[in-house]
């Protein structure tokens, strides 16, 4: 990438760098987004239940804005803690179920103290069943179970709401910093995963008017997308929902449809433009087991069961928990019902349930209270029997390309799906997809508004193929400015073949040094390490700083169906875990990573015929 090109691309440097007399001067509005802005559509805080129950009984919602916008909080430890690089946006997603009552109840709120759930949990307090508040909120989202759980009135639900809503727009500063109101929908069926974050574009005059829609309302993804219609019928406004990592619902996130399913696919369509692949609870852009030809699968994976942890995985599970495999069977589903529910764009996030929003290896605070630094917590499990802390990953945020940072701006991009994910660094990304581009197209200084004008970005879609033309694909990625060089850029195809089957292929189509392709392979040779395990540092003298293409498909078939994405490799540096060994002064547990490649994920650009 040239020094032209990559100055388009440096247009997305955060806007906390500017002053705020530089942000009150108006602009026109740009005809095409020219910056990207880095966010978390999913953190929790002391009104989540769960994490309330794991500690984090003081941070608050306008905690959580002030720690993104870089402000310094005391964490649960003891210790300081600040971001780096503050976010442009945040949208707090805090379970809808009892949202906000345990730290209600500890304080004799009046709100719920004359409520049938606070009668229940006095009498269990009382008794000593110091586990009854914490299995309450898990068994009032599971379908087996819901129904002897007794849940807030809706007048006390909407009353909560409210405050939040209004935290919310008290935080939101066009231009500055952005806060999209939101929750967390939160559903299980049988133990298995179902949850998804519900994000507003609106401010309190329209999302005062109602009250969430939970998982203890119902368990059914189509009854909250019918109250996301509903919602937009009442008052104007605009709601999408965002399906968590699929990685602990045991294949029931993204189900296999047939044509009695057509309603599901519409509304799935309709409401779920991106999809968070990457977050705490592991990686699921893909997996050895359905991709055994890519040696960077086997990224992060939780793959031993469901959330609850009663029931383990089996292989035909994983094509409709990853994001990959997901987005195959949308094809297939797209020919069969002639919509395709599974058309998202890609984004990280970090669910993190302490308040912070971190996703740094090497600041890595965790994303519970007890997971948070000191020397145990590699060998330590969350809540003392979930998980071991070590498996907790550092991911990841949501990257959006918009013209301002504003609501308006950076809803509409979820929505048209102009948007990546990372797993934690900030990788700046950028694809677009036309038939007509020229190959030295990621070399002239004007490429992004040439992309624009012919061809279309990520999250978009390519259709009437010219005859005997291909797709090309632009790509310019550039390495987060303060973080590890690229190892290597890869165009991930998936495709369903003309016998109805359903195909992929990963291209090395531009990498750092001078390596070749291994013909007898097809592979390329691994990037090399400059880490060093005994200090937690590397050197970063291998890797690129900037990689850019047009790629033109070699395997084009204008009869089928495909989507392509980009996938941005950094080079290895030490993972958050080795960090921790050389801070504490102890040993790296057996089978734990010592070292990780962040990546980005790009938002596909579809071809139908």
């Amino acid at each position: 990438m040239n020094k032209q090109v990559l100055s388009v691309c440096a247009l997305a440097l955060p806007l906390a760098a500017m002053s705020v007399a530089d942000m009150s001067l108006q602009v026109p509005k740009k005809s095409f987004p020219t910056e990207v802005y880095w966010g978390d559509t999913h953190l929790h805080t002391r009104n989540s239940p769960d994490a309330f129950s794991l500690g984090n009984m003081n941070l608050s919602q306008a905690d959580a804005y002030r720690f993104a916008r870089g402000h310094a909080l005391r964490a649960h430890n003891g210790m300081k803690v600040q971001l780096r690089r503050p976010l442009d946006f945040l949208v707090v997603s805090d379970h809808a179920e009892y949202l906000g009552g345990h730290f209600r109840y500890t304080i004799n709120d009046s709100l719920v103290m004359d409520t049938e759930v606070a009668a229940r949990w006095h009498e269990s307090q009382a008794s000593d069943d110091q586990l009854s508040m914490v299995l309450d909120f898990s068994d009032s989202i599971d379908s087996t179970r819901k129904a002897e759980i007794p849940v807030f009135p809706k007048t006390v639900q909407q009353e909560i709401w409210r405050e939040v809503a209004q935290t919310s727009d008290e935080y939101d500063a066009p231009g500055e910093f952005t806060t999209l109101t939101g929750y967390e929908w939160t559903a299980m069926r049988d133990g298995n995963n179902l949850h998804r974050v519900v994000v507003f574009a609106d401010d309190l005059s329209k999302t005062g008017q109602v009250a969430p829609f939970s998982g203890q309302d119902s368990v059914d993804a189509r009854d909250l997308w019918r109250y996301l219609e509903a919602y937009e019928a009442k008052t104007g406004g605009q709601a999408i929902s965002i399906p968590h990592n699929a990685n602990l619902s045991n294949g029931m996130q993204f189900p296999n449809l047939t044509m009695a399913d057509i309603e599901y696919a519409q509304l799935s369509s309709r409401w779920e433009p991106v999809h968070e692949v990457t977050q705490v609870k592991g990686d699921a852009e893909s997996h050895p087991t359905l991709s055994p030809d890519d040696e960077f699968a086997d990224f992060e994976n939780w793959d031993q069961g469901n959330i609850a942890r009663s029931a383990q995985k089996e292989d035909s599970m994983l094509a409709n928990e990853y994001a990959r495999g997901v987005l195959k069977i949308g094809l297939r589903l797209d020919a069969m019902l002639g919509v395709n529910p599974y058309k998202f764009g890609l984004i990280g996030s970090t669910d993190g349930h302490n308040t912070f929003s971190t996703t740094e290896e090497d600041n890595f605070w965790g994303k519970f209270a007890d997971s948070e630094p000191q020397a145990t917590r590699l060998t330590e499990r969350v809540a003392g029997r979930l998980w071991f802390n070590w498996r907790l990953v550092a991911s990841g945020y949501a990257a959006v390309w918009a013209r301002e940072n504003t609501r308006e701006e950076i809803f509409a991009a979820l929505k048209r799906r102009e948007v990546y994910a990372t797993t934690g660094s900030r990788i700046m990304l950028r694809m677009f997809a036309g038939w007509n581009f020229s190959q030295s197209l990621h070399q002239q200084p004007d490429a992004i508004k040439q992309a624009y004008d012919s061809g279309v970005p990520m999250g978009g879609d390519l259709t009437a193929a010219p005859e005997d033309a291909a797709p090309r694909i632009l790509v310019l990625a550039a390495k987060d400015p303060i973080g590890a060089n690229l190892d290597r850029v890869q165009i991930i195809k998936g495709w369903q073949q003309p016998d109805g089957s359903l195909a992929e292929r990963v291209y090395d189509v531009v990498w750092s040094g001078d390596r070749a392709i291994d013909l007898a392979t097809g592979k390329l040779a691994s990037v090399g390490s400059s880490v060093d395990l005994e200090t937690a540092t590397y050197t970063n003298s291998i890797g690129a700083s900037e990689l850019s293409i047009v790629w033109t498909d070699p395997d084009f078939d204008a009869r089928q169906r495909a989507f392509y994405y980009v996938r941005a490799i950094e080079i290895p540096r030490p993972r958050w875990s080795t960090y921790d060994t050389v801070q504490f002064g102890i040993e790296l547990p057996e089978g734990v990573p010592a070292t990780i490649q962040d990546r980005a994920y790009s938002s596909p650009i579809w071809y139908t015929p």
